[in-house]
């Protein structure tokens, strides 16, 4: 059973069960009208004394689970943290939160479920802990994988929300998993003589939109024919949860000068056992014709290589696509062989690079 005077203590938060003494705080929580507070509390001022004496307690009184409020450093309610469908025959419970729009981003979602998951498995009979996130809830995935739990799969239309129904991610962590974060390149800054490479962001979609509409393009690769800004944004958030994943990652090329947008590059099919990858991009068609592609891949390839201790980079080109092998070569990839219909029909030349080809 649950211990009803918890208290989890993490580097910047108090994890506490919720009381009277909160009265105050939940009274202005409520009459704001923001929702982070567990499933069942008040929505009326009216109803606030008989949640913190009676109602937020009713799931450890079961022994189904509990509800905790998340503290700062002040003692001001931040968020709230809960364990919950907890069956003590099966050692297996579910954790969910929410944080406070003001305080959102600051990584305390992260920082509790850490502190509570810890506190878990070191004290209770549990062995697994289940965690849900909305497919397209970025930061709640980023959460799950900063937390080191173990993305397992998508549960396909698995709740309906107010615009329609929702695919799910299902996260799992074992007693026995480490608590780092799975295998996941970092998002991070890249420069070259000219380039910067960084994350991708919103502000890209009109131009990724741009380039992967541009009629050479769509004819040298395999995005969709009628791309538009909703495919760009798509292909956005995809690629993070591809990186959160361990899968992939990608960027935009700005020129240092300018700023202006040259090119998205990615890296996909990550093998962290044979540390290998590929690499592919496209070149806003402005920017074609000055190098930047190569220049881009060489730093990504040096740093993969360098700091990740990745062995091999695949580049695959339409064997039409003359301009993106004379990149390959530039880039110091070798020519390994063709792979016959490999993209709608069409044979793609496969190149790879070793990080003695950058010696």
């Amino acid at each position: 059973m649950f211990d009803p005077d918890v208290n989890i203590t993490t580097e910047r938060l108090t994890l506490r069960p919720f009381g009277p003494q909160d009265t105050v705080r939940i009274r202005a929580i409520v009459k704001s009208g923001v929702q982070f507070l567990p499933p069942g509390a008040p929505v009326k001022i009216s109803g606030i004394a008989q949640w913190l004496t009676h109602g937020v307690h009713e799931l450890r009184r079961s022994g189904g689970g509990l509800h905790l409020a998340m503290t700062d450093a002040e003692g001001l309610i931040v968020g709230a943290i809960s364990l919950f469908k907890t069956s003590w025959s099966a050692g297996t419970t579910e954790v969910g939160y929410g944080v406070h729009p003001l305080y959102q981003g600051r990584g305390f979602a992260t920082e509790a479920v850490r502190g509570l998951v810890g506190w878990a498995f070191g004290t209770l009979r549990l062995r697994r802990i289940d965690l849900t996130a909305n497919l397209d809830n970025l930061a709640s995935l980023r959460v799950a994988q900063k937390a080191g739990f173990t993305w397992e799969g998508v549960l396909r239309s698995a709740i309906m929300e107010d615009d329609g129904p929702h695919d799910l991610v299902m996260f799992g962590l074992l007693r026995d998993d480490g608590r780092a974060p799975a295998n996941a390149l970092p998002r991070t800054e890249l420069r070259t003589e000219r380039l910067l490479l960084r994350p991708q962001a919103a502000a890209d979609v009109p131009h990724l939109t741009a380039t992967a509409a541009d009629p050479l393009t769509q004819a040298q690769t395999g995005v969709p024919s009628d791309y538009t800004e909703g495919h760009a944004q798509a292909y956005i958030d995809h690629s993070e949860r591809m990186r959160m994943r361990g899968a992939g990652i990608a960027w935009t090329v700005e020129d240092l000068d300018t700023g202006r947008y040259t090119a998205n590059v990615d890296l996909r099919d990550l093998d962290w056992h044979s540390r290998s990858a590929e690499i592919g991009y496209m070149t806003a068609p402005w920017a074609r014709g000055r190098g930047y592609a190569g220049e881009a891949v060489t730093a990504i390839a040096r740093w993969l290589f360098e700091r990740h201790g990745f062995r091999r980079l695949q580049l695959r080109a339409l064997a039409s696509n003359t301009a993106s092998q004379r990149v390959a070569e530039k880039a110091g990839f070798v020519r390994e062989g063709v792979a016959r219909a490999a993209l709608a029909g069409d044979d793609l030349i496969v190149f790879s690079l070793i990080p003695s080809d950058l010696a």
